[in-house]
């Protein structure tokens, strides 16, 4: 098989893993909703779509000819999946990918959020950097790390913001 062909199957993938998550978050957006839950920031959520649309549609235009699969970082990627993955299991009902507070519920403090704040965004920055490189598209990589740390920043804000009662009523 021709690195060309492994390089359009792994976007496959991933773009196929991303829009398998989708119906999860709106179910648990749904139900968060219904529970009383607010959303903090929805201005920002079209362009972090976008953002992850134009990423996938960029190392596909970008693919250089031929491709060569860096395979080390295939498992790097793989290695954040699974940190994804944690992330999704750990907060369950609360997973989404807006920016949704439930006033008065704990926040999940289990898993990968007893190591870190936001250890889905390490995911984010990690994938958004390391699957260009896979097919060696440096230039993708650094301009999409540089669009997705200023939407990042911007979000992160959002989402301290909106939680710190809740963190604030845990201390």
């Amino acid at each position: 098989m021709s690195g060309k062909a492994i390089a359009w199957i792994i976007l496959a993938l991933v773009a196929m893993q991303r829009l398998s998550e989708l119906p999860l978050a709106r179910r648990n957006t749904k139900a968060l909703l219904a529970r009383g839950a607010i959303e903090i920031g929805a201005g920002h959520y079209p362009l972090i779509v976008l953002l992850h649309a134009l990423w996938l549609l960029a190392i596909l235009w970008q693919l250089p000819d031929p491709v060569t699969i860096n395979w080390p970082l295939v498992a790097v990627f793989m290695v954040l999946q699974g940190l994804r993955l944690w992330v999704v299991a750990t907060l369950g009902i609360y997973w989404t990918t807006r920016i949704i507070s439930l006033p008065g519920a704990p926040l999940v403090r289990r898993g990968p959020y007893r190591l870190l704040r936001h250890p889905n965004y390490l995911a984010v920055i990690g994938e958004i950097a390391v699957l260009p490189l896979v097919f060696g598209e440096v230039w993708v990589a650094l301009g999409f790390s540089l669009a997705n740390a200023m939407l990042l920043a911007w979000r992160i804000h959002l989402e301290e913001t909106g939680l710190a009662p809740r963190r604030d009523a845990a201390a």
